[in-house]
């Protein structure tokens, strides 16, 4: 039985890497490059689709390394251990706009966010599949998954609301105040980081090949399980990846900015984080919401259900600023799908490994978690890149001025872009939440 600090040292490893570190990437960098940094909406799709083809490479092969690695810190845990620092180093540079011009700028923004995935990868990957040495109880993996969404969603919450007030607290300009939270934001990461990867411990070793081999790749195609796990891993992160990455421009041009009542600031990430405090405390309850259902996969298609529905509802919402309490609601009502169904993903991933194990007779747990945090990054990134498309395609122009260096929007079409941002906030992951539905009546395991 594992002890309560060891499950808060799990919970910190995702507090790290999706409360903060993730959490800012999803939402605040569409916005950040187009409207600070100063790339243009194609510069800013295409960085986040050239990244996506490198994680396909990097995911896996990462997930195969970390299952061979033997250490006095184990299997896992020394990546977290030695990878903290580079993580929050990384960041931290992603946040900077250098003065370096418009070719310039673009050379720093391609080369520090692959060198961000790359370090994500090198960490999250082996932190995922501790879970699968952790422990062998069914039950206490659920505990470990609901006490890691639980981390990633407070520390979420606590990233997003006070994101306005500590740029308040910094002053200057927005570029200044980003690459100022990105030290202390990337400070937080390493140290949560490091944390996991010291409190945490390894129970089960994994079963080894005895030499490296491309089988445990090909098995992966014929893991029925696997496959569709990975596609619903996809897209959950797209419907989370559209939402986030847009939000910034619902608040900015179908609301017209910031949205003050009562005293209390409401931009773009405190918009978002009602949704982190309501996924946390459901996050919490999903175990126990899976025993009351019956299984995960039902506990995962009500979730589900929810998520589609409420996203339906939100697109007829009046596009106001007086009816912001309204969207905030549904914006809560749908994170009690999202807080019940994530933890169940990453439980149903070590269901996945354990199958592979008994079908296979050698341990791929590292590659098979891989998968999970490579859909994280391919969902995520491409919804964002797709963001950006749409908003090219509705008359959202941006750049750098070549005179000046100053970031430079237009918007051709008013009445075109805000239609889009409202569809790509509600109906695109309206449609991605019926698609798992679909998929989860195909997958197979029935835990």
């Amino acid at each position: 039985m594992a002890k309560f600090s060891e499950k808060i040292g799990y919970a910190l490893g995702d507090a790290a890497a999706g409360g903060i570190t993730w959490k800012v990437m999803s939402i605040a960098f569409p916005l950040f490059f187009t409207n600070i940094f100063g790339l243009t909406v194609a510069d800013a799709a295409t960085l986040m689709l050239v990244a996506r083809l490198f994680d396909v490479v990097t995911d896996p092969m990462m997930g195969a390394l970390a299952d061979r690695t033997q250490s006095r810190w184990g299997t896992y845990r020394p990546w977290l251990i030695f990878g903290a620092i580079p993580l929050g180093v990384v960041f931290a540079l992603l946040l900077f706009t250098p003065d370096f011009g418009i070719v310039g700028k673009r050379i720093w923004a391609y080369s520090m966010y692959l060198l961000m995935m790359a370090v994500y990868t090198a960490v999250n990957v082996p932190y995922g599949s501790l879970l699968g040495v952790m422990t062998a109880d069914d039950n206490e993996k659920n505990e470990f998954s609901s006490y890691r969404m639980v981390g990633a969603y407070a520390m979420g919450f606590i990233t997003l609301l006070s994101f306005p007030y500590l740029q308040k607290l910094v002053g200057g300009s927005e570029a200044h105040q980003y690459a100022v939270l990105g030290v202390v934001l990337g400070a937080l990461a390493a140290l949560g980081t490091l944390a996991c990867g010291l409190l945490t411990k390894e129970r089960l070793k994994p079963i080894r090949a005895e030499k490296f081999s491309f089988k445990p790749f090909a098995d992966l195609f014929r893991n029925k399980p696997w496959i569709y796990l990975t596609l619903i891993g996809i897209c959950t992160n797209f419907f989370n990846g559209f939402r986030y990455a847009v939000a910034g421009y619902l608040l900015e041009y179908c609301l017209h900015g910031d949205v003050t009542v009562n005293g209390l600031i409401i931009n773009y990430t405190v918009f978002m984080t009602f949704g982190e405090v309501t996924c946390m405390i459901f996050g919490g309850l999903s175990p126990k919401f899976t025993k009351w259902v019956g299984s995960k996969k039902k506990a995962f298609s009500w979730a589900a259900a929810i998520c589609a529905v409420t996203s339906v509802a939100f697109f007829f919402i009046p596009m106001d600023p007086a009816f912001i309490w309204v969207m905030v609601g549904m914006v809560i009502v749908t994170s009690i799908g999202i807080g019940l169904y994530s933890p169940l993903l990453w439980s149903m991933y070590a269901d996945v490994a354990d199958y592979a194990t008994e079908q296979n007779g050698t341990s791929s747990t590292g590659l098979i978690f891989s998968s999970g945090t490579m859909a994280q990054k391919f969902g995520s990134a491409v919804s964002g890149a797709l963001v950006a498309a749409f908003l090219g395609l509705a008359g959202f122009i941006s750049g750098t001025d070549p005179v000046t260096g100053q970031t430079v929007v237009t918007i051709t079409n008013e009445a075109s872009v805000q239609q889009m941002v409202w569809s790509l906030f509600s109906l695109f992951p309206a449609a991605f939440a019926l698609l798992i539905m679909l998929l989860l009546r195909l997958y197979p395991i029935k835990k």
